[in-house]
Protein backbone atom coordinates (compact mmCIF):
# COMPACT_ATOMS: atom_id res chain seq x y z
CA UNK A 1 0.00 0.00 0.00
CA UNK A 2 1.75 3.43 -1.09
CA UNK A 3 1.49 6.51 0.82
CA UNK A 4 -1.71 8.26 -0.66
CA UNK A 5 -3.37 5.24 0.46
CA UNK A 6 -2.46 4.91 3.35
CA UNK A 7 -3.14 8.43 4.32
CA UNK A 8 -7.07 8.01 2.68
CA UNK A 9 -7.44 4.91 5.03
CA UNK A 10 -6.60 6.45 7.95
CA UNK A 11 -8.89 9.88 6.89
CA UNK A 12 -11.78 7.25 6.44
CA UNK A 13 -11.56 4.83 9.52
CA UNK A 14 -11.98 7.73 12.02
CA UNK A 15 -14.26 9.58 13.62
CA UNK A 16 -13.38 13.09 15.07
CA UNK A 17 -13.49 13.39 18.92
CA UNK A 18 -14.21 17.26 19.88
CA UNK A 19 -11.04 19.27 21.79
CA UNK A 20 -10.45 22.32 21.36
CA UNK A 21 -7.48 23.28 23.93
CA UNK A 22 -3.84 24.64 23.30
CA UNK A 23 -3.00 24.22 26.58
CA UNK A 24 -3.44 20.96 27.95
CA UNK A 25 -3.45 19.57 32.27
CA UNK A 26 -0.72 17.21 31.08
CA UNK A 27 2.65 17.64 29.02
CA UNK A 28 1.54 17.65 25.07
CA UNK A 29 4.76 16.83 23.67
CA UNK A 30 5.95 16.44 20.07
CA UNK A 31 8.22 13.46 20.97
CA UNK A 32 9.01 10.49 20.29
CA UNK A 33 8.03 11.19 16.56
CA UNK A 34 9.87 13.56 14.84
CA UNK A 35 6.13 15.49 13.41
CA UNK A 36 5.29 19.02 14.50
CA UNK A 37 1.79 19.28 16.03
CA UNK A 38 -0.47 21.78 15.09
CA UNK A 39 -1.22 22.98 19.01
CA UNK A 40 1.24 24.83 21.08
CA UNK A 41 2.33 23.83 24.47
CA UNK A 42 -0.09 27.04 25.97
CA UNK A 43 1.23 30.35 27.31
CA UNK A 44 3.79 30.69 29.88
CA UNK A 45 4.94 27.35 29.37
CA UNK A 46 8.33 26.06 28.98
CA UNK A 47 8.90 23.13 27.63
CA UNK A 48 12.25 20.87 27.42
CA UNK A 49 12.52 18.02 25.23
CA UNK A 50 15.70 15.75 23.95
CA UNK A 51 16.98 12.26 23.47
CA UNK A 52 19.84 10.46 22.28
CA UNK A 53 20.48 7.76 19.76
CA UNK A 54 22.59 5.01 18.82
CA UNK A 55 22.46 3.43 15.41
CA UNK A 56 24.17 1.61 12.51
CA UNK A 57 24.61 2.76 8.64
CA UNK A 58 26.06 0.84 5.91
CA UNK A 59 26.73 1.37 2.45
CA UNK A 60 26.49 -1.00 -0.07
CA UNK A 61 28.18 1.11 -3.29
CA UNK A 62 30.60 3.43 -0.97
CA UNK A 63 31.46 0.02 1.47
CA UNK A 64 31.28 2.12 4.54
CA UNK A 65 29.80 1.26 7.71
CA UNK A 66 29.11 4.33 9.76
CA UNK A 67 28.34 3.89 13.84
CA UNK A 68 26.30 6.88 14.94
CA UNK A 69 25.39 8.63 18.26
CA UNK A 70 23.00 11.58 17.98
CA UNK A 71 21.78 13.76 20.46
CA UNK A 72 18.73 16.10 20.06
CA UNK A 73 16.78 18.78 21.34
CA UNK A 74 14.15 20.96 21.53
CA UNK A 75 12.82 24.16 23.70
CA UNK A 76 9.26 25.31 23.31
CA UNK A 77 8.01 28.20 25.00
CA UNK A 78 4.23 29.77 24.68
CA UNK A 79 3.49 33.07 24.87
CA UNK A 80 1.27 36.43 23.82
CA UNK A 81 -1.45 33.71 22.73
CA UNK A 82 -2.62 30.43 23.21
CA UNK A 83 -1.78 30.04 19.37
CA UNK A 84 1.71 30.86 19.37
CA UNK A 85 5.25 29.37 20.54
CA UNK A 86 8.46 29.71 19.73
CA UNK A 87 11.77 27.07 20.00
CA UNK A 88 14.72 26.08 19.38
CA UNK A 89 15.22 22.55 17.61
CA UNK A 90 18.42 21.68 16.96
CA UNK A 91 20.61 17.79 16.41
CA UNK A 92 24.24 17.00 17.44
CA UNK A 93 26.07 13.72 15.36
CA UNK A 94 28.98 12.02 16.05
CA UNK A 95 30.13 9.23 13.48
CA UNK A 96 32.73 6.64 13.39
CA UNK A 97 33.25 5.79 9.74
CA UNK A 98 34.75 2.55 8.67
CA UNK A 99 35.81 2.49 4.84
CA UNK A 100 35.74 -0.84 4.51
CA UNK A 101 37.01 -0.84 0.65
CA UNK A 102 40.76 -0.06 2.38
CA UNK A 103 42.70 -3.59 3.59
CA UNK A 104 43.36 -2.81 6.84
CA UNK A 105 39.85 -0.83 6.97
CA UNK A 106 40.28 2.63 7.80
CA UNK A 107 38.70 4.62 10.57
CA UNK A 108 37.44 7.88 10.65
CA UNK A 109 35.66 10.10 13.26
CA UNK A 110 33.20 13.31 12.21
CA UNK A 111 30.87 15.09 14.85
CA UNK A 112 29.18 18.57 14.16
CA UNK A 113 25.67 20.24 14.85
CA UNK A 114 23.56 18.37 12.43
CA UNK A 115 20.88 21.38 12.42
CA UNK A 116 19.69 24.33 14.96
CA UNK A 117 16.41 26.16 13.97
CA UNK A 118 15.18 28.67 15.79
CA UNK A 119 11.64 29.47 14.60
CA UNK A 120 8.14 30.34 15.48
CA UNK A 121 4.53 28.30 15.45
CA UNK A 122 0.96 29.32 15.00
CA UNK A 123 -2.30 27.81 14.63
CA UNK A 124 -4.08 29.23 12.21
CA UNK A 125 -6.81 27.51 12.51
CA UNK A 126 -9.19 25.36 14.93
CA UNK A 127 -12.15 23.51 14.16
CA UNK A 128 -12.74 21.91 17.48
CA UNK A 129 -13.14 25.20 18.84
CA UNK A 130 -16.43 25.69 17.01
CA UNK A 131 -17.47 22.03 18.14
CA UNK A 132 -16.89 22.71 21.70
CA UNK A 133 -18.85 26.09 21.14
CA UNK A 134 -22.01 24.00 20.16
CA UNK A 135 -21.80 21.52 22.18
CA UNK A 136 -22.38 17.86 22.61
CA UNK A 137 -26.23 16.64 22.24
CA UNK A 138 -27.29 15.75 25.35
CA UNK A 139 -30.22 13.29 23.72
CA UNK A 140 -28.52 10.97 21.30
CA UNK A 141 -25.04 9.42 22.25
CA UNK A 142 -25.21 7.96 18.59
CA UNK A 143 -25.15 11.91 17.21
CA UNK A 144 -22.14 12.69 19.07
CA UNK A 145 -20.21 10.11 17.71
CA UNK A 146 -21.46 9.42 13.85
CA UNK A 147 -19.34 10.35 10.81
CA UNK A 148 -19.61 13.30 9.57
CA UNK A 149 -17.66 15.04 6.66
CA UNK A 150 -16.60 18.00 8.60
CA UNK A 151 -14.99 15.68 11.04
CA UNK A 152 -12.02 15.36 8.46
CA UNK A 153 -11.12 19.00 8.67
CA UNK A 154 -7.70 19.03 10.77
CA UNK A 155 -6.46 22.17 12.85
CA UNK A 156 -3.81 24.05 10.60
CA UNK A 157 -0.30 25.56 12.13
CA UNK A 158 2.34 27.52 10.28
CA UNK A 159 5.63 26.80 11.33
CA UNK A 160 8.44 29.26 9.82
CA UNK A 161 11.91 29.05 10.83
CA UNK A 162 16.21 30.16 10.07
CA UNK A 163 18.52 27.35 10.05
CA UNK A 164 22.39 28.18 11.10
CA UNK A 165 24.39 25.66 9.72
CA UNK A 166 27.83 25.71 10.30
CA UNK A 167 31.00 24.77 8.62
CA UNK A 168 33.24 24.00 11.11
CA UNK A 169 32.49 22.37 14.29
CA UNK A 170 32.64 25.33 16.79
CA UNK A 171 33.93 22.69 19.58
CA UNK A 172 37.10 20.34 17.46
CA UNK A 173 36.97 23.27 14.34
CA UNK A 174 36.83 20.21 12.21
CA UNK A 175 34.77 20.82 8.89
CA UNK A 176 31.11 19.87 9.14
CA UNK A 177 30.57 16.36 7.09
CA UNK A 178 26.68 17.33 7.40
CA UNK A 179 26.93 20.51 5.50
CA UNK A 180 27.81 21.41 1.58
CA UNK A 181 28.18 25.47 2.59
CA UNK A 182 31.80 26.88 2.06
CA UNK A 183 30.93 29.43 4.59
CA UNK A 184 31.67 30.18 7.78
CA UNK A 185 27.62 29.93 8.73
CA UNK A 186 24.92 30.03 6.91
CA UNK A 187 21.31 31.00 7.82
CA UNK A 188 18.41 29.13 5.57
CA UNK A 189 14.48 29.40 6.16
CA UNK A 190 12.49 26.21 7.11
CA UNK A 191 8.71 26.30 6.45
CA UNK A 192 6.40 23.34 7.98
CA UNK A 193 2.71 23.24 7.80
CA UNK A 194 0.79 20.98 10.14
CA UNK A 195 -2.10 19.61 10.29
CA UNK A 196 -3.57 17.80 13.16
CA UNK A 197 -6.59 15.53 13.76
CA UNK A 198 -7.93 14.10 17.05
CA UNK A 199 -9.89 10.86 16.87
CA UNK A 200 -12.01 9.43 19.03
CA UNK A 201 -10.94 6.49 20.87
CA UNK A 202 -7.41 8.37 21.41
CA UNK A 203 -5.94 8.63 18.21
CA UNK A 204 -4.06 11.84 17.03
CA UNK A 205 -3.26 12.22 13.56
CA UNK A 206 -0.55 14.53 12.41
CA UNK A 207 1.01 15.61 8.93
CA UNK A 208 3.98 17.54 8.57
CA UNK A 209 4.68 18.90 4.49
CA UNK A 210 8.21 20.91 5.28
CA UNK A 211 10.64 23.23 2.70
CA UNK A 212 13.87 23.49 4.04
CA UNK A 213 16.76 25.42 3.39
CA UNK A 214 15.28 26.69 -0.06
CA UNK A 215 18.15 28.96 -0.52
CA UNK A 216 21.15 27.17 -0.28
CA UNK A 217 22.45 24.56 -3.10
CA UNK A 218 20.79 22.14 -1.16
CA UNK A 219 17.42 22.71 -0.64
CA UNK A 220 14.86 19.67 0.74
CA UNK A 221 11.61 18.37 0.98
CA UNK A 222 9.76 16.29 2.83
CA UNK A 223 6.53 15.11 4.59
CA UNK A 224 6.02 13.34 7.94
CA UNK A 225 2.54 10.91 8.61
CA UNK A 226 2.51 10.45 12.15
CA UNK A 227 -0.55 8.24 14.04
CA UNK A 228 -0.32 7.95 17.74
CA UNK A 229 -2.98 6.14 20.10
CA UNK A 230 -3.04 6.44 23.40
CA UNK A 231 -4.98 2.94 25.21
CA UNK A 232 -4.77 4.30 28.56
CA UNK A 233 -4.23 8.03 30.34
CA UNK A 234 -0.68 7.48 30.97
CA UNK A 235 0.76 5.20 28.02
CA UNK A 236 0.93 5.77 23.66
CA UNK A 237 1.93 4.39 21.09
CA UNK A 238 2.76 5.46 17.34
CA UNK A 239 3.60 4.58 14.15
CA UNK A 240 5.85 7.27 11.66
CA UNK A 241 6.12 7.40 7.99
CA UNK A 242 9.08 9.96 6.49
CA UNK A 243 9.48 10.53 3.20
CA UNK A 244 12.78 12.75 2.21
CA UNK A 245 13.99 14.27 -1.30
CA UNK A 246 17.31 16.15 -2.03
CA UNK A 247 20.20 16.27 -4.32
CA UNK A 248 22.33 15.30 -1.72
CA UNK A 249 19.81 12.54 0.25
CA UNK A 250 16.48 10.95 -0.42
CA UNK A 251 15.14 8.13 1.97
CA UNK A 252 11.72 7.06 3.03
CA UNK A 253 11.95 6.13 6.45
CA UNK A 254 9.91 4.36 8.92
CA UNK A 255 9.41 4.99 13.27
CA UNK A 256 7.82 3.19 15.91
CA UNK A 257 7.88 3.35 19.85
CA UNK A 258 6.41 4.03 23.05
CA UNK A 259 6.10 6.89 25.25
CA UNK A 260 4.86 6.70 29.34
CA UNK A 261 3.61 9.53 31.27
CA UNK A 262 5.43 9.67 34.53
CA UNK A 263 3.50 12.75 35.51
CA UNK A 264 1.52 15.57 34.65
CA UNK A 265 4.75 17.52 33.51
CA UNK A 266 7.22 14.30 32.17
CA UNK A 267 7.08 11.72 29.96
CA UNK A 268 9.93 9.18 29.01
CA UNK A 269 9.79 7.71 25.40
CA UNK A 270 11.37 5.01 23.14
CA UNK A 271 11.39 4.27 19.66
CA UNK A 272 13.11 3.06 16.98
CA UNK A 273 13.71 4.27 12.85
CA UNK A 274 14.16 2.10 10.04
CA UNK A 275 14.77 2.23 6.17
CA UNK A 276 14.56 -0.36 3.04
CA UNK A 277 17.75 -0.09 1.50
CA UNK A 278 21.10 0.38 1.17
CA UNK A 279 22.69 3.41 0.29
CA UNK A 280 22.39 3.94 3.25
CA UNK A 281 20.42 1.07 5.35
CA UNK A 282 19.93 2.62 8.62
CA UNK A 283 18.36 1.37 11.80
CA UNK A 284 18.53 3.60 15.05
CA UNK A 285 17.24 3.03 18.43
CA UNK A 286 16.24 6.19 20.70
CA UNK A 287 15.19 7.24 23.88
CA UNK A 288 14.38 10.31 25.54
CA UNK A 289 12.14 12.59 27.36
CA UNK A 290 9.88 15.75 27.91
CA UNK A 291 9.64 18.21 30.76
CA UNK A 292 7.70 21.00 31.13
CA UNK A 293 7.74 23.92 34.10
CA UNK A 294 4.40 25.05 34.00
CA UNK A 295 3.74 28.58 34.66
CA UNK A 296 0.22 28.68 32.87
CA UNK A 297 -2.16 30.79 35.74
CA UNK A 298 -5.09 31.45 33.75
CA UNK A 299 -7.50 29.39 31.51
CA UNK A 300 -7.39 31.20 27.29
CA UNK A 301 -10.01 30.64 24.83
CA UNK A 302 -8.97 30.87 21.78
CA UNK A 303 -11.20 33.50 19.84
CA UNK A 304 -12.85 33.11 16.47
CA UNK A 305 -12.04 35.21 13.79
CA UNK A 306 -13.58 37.64 11.61
CA UNK A 307 -17.09 38.91 12.15
CA UNK A 308 -18.70 36.12 14.13
CA UNK A 309 -15.77 36.03 16.48
CA UNK A 310 -16.61 40.15 17.08
CA UNK A 311 -19.83 39.00 17.46
CA UNK A 312 -19.16 36.50 19.72
CA UNK A 313 -17.18 38.83 21.95
CA UNK A 314 -19.92 41.66 21.91
CA UNK A 315 -22.52 39.38 23.19
CA UNK A 316 -20.09 37.80 26.10
CA UNK A 317 -19.20 41.54 27.38
CA UNK A 318 -23.10 42.38 27.10
CA UNK A 319 -24.07 39.22 29.31
CA UNK A 320 -21.64 40.03 31.51
CA UNK A 321 -22.53 43.94 31.97
CA UNK A 322 -26.37 42.55 32.61
CA UNK A 323 -25.34 40.29 35.11
CA UNK A 324 -23.05 42.98 36.93
CA UNK A 325 -26.15 45.17 36.99
CA UNK A 326 -28.76 42.79 38.07
CA UNK A 327 -26.20 41.35 41.28
CA UNK A 328 -25.88 45.56 41.85
CA UNK A 329 -30.06 46.14 42.08
CA UNK A 330 -30.08 43.08 44.36
CA UNK A 331 -27.60 44.30 46.95
CA UNK A 332 -29.59 47.60 47.11
CA UNK A 333 -32.33 48.65 49.14
CA UNK A 334 -34.95 50.70 47.75
CA UNK A 335 -34.60 53.52 49.83
CA UNK A 336 -31.13 53.93 48.64
CA UNK A 337 -29.46 52.14 51.85
CA UNK A 338 -27.18 49.05 50.62
CA UNK A 339 -27.14 45.43 51.98
CA UNK A 340 -25.41 44.44 54.96
CA UNK A 341 -25.17 40.93 53.77
CA UNK A 342 -27.62 39.61 56.24
CA UNK A 343 -29.86 36.31 55.50
CA UNK A 344 -33.02 38.03 55.92
CA UNK A 345 -31.86 40.63 52.64
CA UNK A 346 -30.39 43.45 54.59
CA UNK A 347 -33.13 44.41 57.78
CA UNK A 348 -30.78 42.44 60.36
CA UNK A 349 -29.03 45.62 60.83
CA UNK A 350 -32.25 47.57 62.18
Amino acid sequence: MNTRNCLLFFLLLFPLIYVSAQYTDELNSNRPGASQGAFSVGTNVLQFEGGISIGKEKHSLLQTETSAFILDYSVRYGFLKEELEVSLIGEYQSNTNKLLQFSPVEERKVSNFRSNTLGAKYLIYDPYRKMEQEGPNLYSWKANFKFQWKDLIPAVAVYAGANFDFTENPIDKLTNPFSTSLDDMTISPKVVLSTQNNWVGGFVFVTNIIVDRITTDEPLYSYVLTLTHTPTDWFSVFVENQGIKSDFYADQLFRGGVAVLINENFHVDGSVIVNFKDTPSRLYGRIGAAYRFDMHNTDEYIEEKGKAGRENRKQRKGKAKEKKEKKKKKNKRKDGFEDDGGEDGGTGGF
